[in-house]
């Protein structure tokens, strides 16, 4: 009977361990994501724009974005290979930003954003490097999954819709934007999922990650 106490701790332990393993697939592709929370997420004004319900994030409510801040890279990437399950309500419009960084509020300043937006009135569509490189044929429909990649690594940004390029676009060097735009350049950062109106309804899923060298 002494023995148990200690086999039971050394089973504890284990499982403790097991449970904090880094969840890096074989392929090097992290999740962001855990599928039943916010953890690892940041947002600040109109918070309630963002929920969580199997497995996904929902985005529906008034403007706000929400910022990766966990612990991959510090949150903080350079060159990366990023995708993400999408699905648009219609007449919705949504955004994923990258070598963002986090804002109490407002439009993010930093890094690009790749369009989410199928059928709303903007017209530029899912995919689009917005207001940079412009797509306008509509690639997919709302209300099915989709998958939105996007690859940066050095100065060329790739984007993918279900593995179709739809960008690919090359920052020219010492590049400068019109005024109000300064920060729509490379740098690093980290991610954002955009609340863009209050009717708009997005889901997202499956986030994942893989970085690239520096």
């Amino acid at each position: 009977m002494k023995n148990y106490p200690t086999l039971l701790l050394v089973g504890f332990c284990l499982i403790t361990l097991v449970s904090f393993k880094p969840p890096v697939k074989d392929d090097g592709w992290i999740s962001l994501f855990d599928g039943k929370s916010l953890n690892g997420w940041k947002v600040g004004e109109n918070a309630s724009t963002f929920s969580v319900d199997s497995g996904m994030i929902i985005v529906h409510g008034q403007v706000a974005h929400l910022f990766y801040n966990g612990d991959v890279q510090n949150h903080n990437f350079k060159n990366f290979e990023l995708k993400v399950d999408v699905m648009t309500n219609y007449g919705s419009n949504s955004g994923i930003y990258f070598h963002t960084s986090y804002q109490e509020g407002g439009w993010p300043k930093k890094g690009y954003e790749v369009q989410v937006n199928n059928s709303h009135t903007d017209w530029r569509r899912t995919g689009s490097l917005y207001g940079i490189e412009d797509v306008k044929e509509v690639y997919v429909k709302d209300r099915e999954w989709y998958t939105e990649y996007i690859k940066v690594e050095g100065k060329r940004i790739i984007i993918k819709i279900n593995d179709k390029t739809v960008v690919d676009y090359t920052e020219p060097e010492n590049v400068k934007r019109d005024p109000g735009n300064e920060a729509r350049i490379l740098s690093r950062g980290t991610f954002a999922l955009q609340g863009h109106d209050p009717k708009s309804t997005v889901h997202f899923k499956n986030i994942l990650v893989k970085p690239l060298k520096d």
